[in-house]
C-alpha cells in the first residue's frame, strides 16, 4: 500500500491523504524504479525546494513555479496549480511549507486521474479496429506488438495492418511482431496506398471474425499537411466498411519529446479525433511530467505508459501508481 493526497471537497484548497494499493503485476518492477529519472528531476526538486524555505512567501512560490514549467507539467497546469496552492494560502489553510507538496500532489492528482481509462474491447463489437498514429520514432510499431501481445493473452484473436507502406523496414517489423505472437498481418508492397492497405485488412478481419485489428500508420511530423490530411482518408475509408470505426485512435508519444509531445498531440487531434495517447520511453527520460500538460490541455483517455523493452513494460496508465512513483510523499 501506498499514500497519497487528494482535494478534500468539503473545504476549499484542503487536502486528505488516502491509502491505494499499487497495480503491479508479479514479477513487475515497481514503477518508481523505472521513473527513476523522473522522480530525480520532479519529486527530488520539489521537496529540496520546500526544505529551503521555513515560511510561505512570494519567493518560494515563484520558485515553485518554476520547477513545474522546468519538469515539463506545462503552463496551464502549472497556472492552475499555483492559483489554488494561493488561494489555500489567502483562506489559510496552508500556513506552512511542509503543507505545500501533499496541495500540490492533490492537485496533480485531480488534473489526471480523469485520464485514467484502461481500454476496453466490448465483447459485441468485431472487430475492434485501432488506429495507430503518431511522429517518426516514437515506437508507434513496437507499441502494436506489445498490444497484439496482450490482447492475445486475453484470448482475443489479433490481426494487424502494415499501414506504414513509405519504410519497408516498418512492415517487416509489423511482420516480426506478427510472426512472434502468431498474428496475421495483412501487407503489400513498399509505396502502395494506405489507406488501401487498411482497407483490405478490415475485410479480411469481418470476414474471418477477428476480434481486434491494429492498423499501423506511416510515422509523420504532426506539420506536414499532406500526411495529415492522409490519416483523414483512412480515417473516412475505415468509415465505409463501418460507420463506427475506428474505435480508437491512438496516438503515442515519445515522453523524451517533453512539451514537443504536446504539441503533437494537440495537432494530431485537430486531424483525427484521438481517443487514446499511450506515452513511450518513460524509463529513459526525466521529463514525466508531461504527462499532467496533456492531461490539463487535452483530457484525453492515457491508455498506456512505456517503461522499457518488453511487452510487460506496456503498462496500464494508473493515476495513483505513477504521481506516487515520481512524487512519493509517504
Amino acid at each position: 500500500m501506498f499514500r497519497i493526497f487528494r482535494k478534500n471537497k468539503a473545504k476549499t484548497g484542503a487536502v486528505q491523504d488516502v491509502q491505494l494499493r499499487p497495480v503491479e503485476k508479479d514479477g513487475q518492477e515497481a514503477l518508481d524504479r523505472r521513473l527513476e529519472d523522473s522522480r530525480r528531476q520532479f519529486g527530488r526538486q520539489l521537496q529540496s525546494l520546500i526544505d529551503g524555505y521555513d515560511r510561505i512567501d512570494d519567493d518560494l512560490f515563484d520558485d515553485l513555479e518554476t520547477t513545474l514549467l522546468t519538469a515539463d507539467v506545462g503552463v496551464a497546469a502549472t497556472l492552475r496549480i499555483m492559483e489554488a496552492l494561493r488561494a489555500a494560502v489567502d483562506n489559510g489553510v496552508i500556513t506552512q511549507p511542509n503543507q505545500v507538496l501533499p496541495a500540490v500532489q492533490a492537485e496533480l492528482f485531480e488534473i489526471i486521474e480523469p485520464c485514467e481509462q484502461f481500454l476496453d474491447v466490448p465483447a459485441g463489437r468485431k472487430p475492434f479496429v485501432i488506429l495507430m498514429v503518431g511522429v517518426n520514432g516514437a515506437g508507434k510499431t513496437t507499441t502494436i506488438g506489445k498490444l497484439a501481445q496482450r490482447f492475445k493473452q486475453d484470448g482475443l484473436q489479433v490481426m494487424l495492418a502494415a499501414g506504414d507502406t513509405f519504410r519497408a523496414a516498418a512492415v517487416e517489423q509489423l511482420k516480426s511482431w506478427g510472426e512472434r505472437n502468431d498474428v496475421p498481418v495483412v501487407a503489400q508492397s513498399t509505396g502502395a496506398d494506405s489507406a488501401a492497405v487498411i482497407f483490405d485488412a478490415l475485410q479480411s478481419a469481418q470476414a474471418k471474425g477477428v476480434d481486434v485489428l491494429i492498423a499501423d500508420t506511416a510515422g509523420r511530423l504532426h506539420t506536414q499537411s499532406n500526411l495529415m490530411e492522409e490519416l483523414r482518408k483512412i480515417h473516412r475509408v475505415l468509415g465505409r466498411l463501418d460507420d463506427t470505426a475506428p474505435h480508437e485512435v491512438m496516438l503515442v508519444v515519445d515522453a523524451g519529446n517533453g512539451q514537443n509531445a504536446l504539441n503533437q498531440a494537440k495537432e494530431f487531434n485537430a486531424a483525427v479525433p484521438v481517443s487514446g495517447i499511450t506515452v513511450t520511453k518513460l524509463d529513459g527520460t526525466a521529463r514525466g511530467g508531461v504527462l499532467f500538460a496533456i492531461a490539463e490541455s487535452l483530457g484525453v483517455p492515457i491508455r498506456f505508459i512505456g517503461v522499457g523493452e518488453s511487452a510487460r513494460d506496456l503498462r496500464p496508465f494508473d493515476a495513483g501508481t505513477f504521481i506516487n512513483a515520481i512524487l512519493p510523499l509517504g
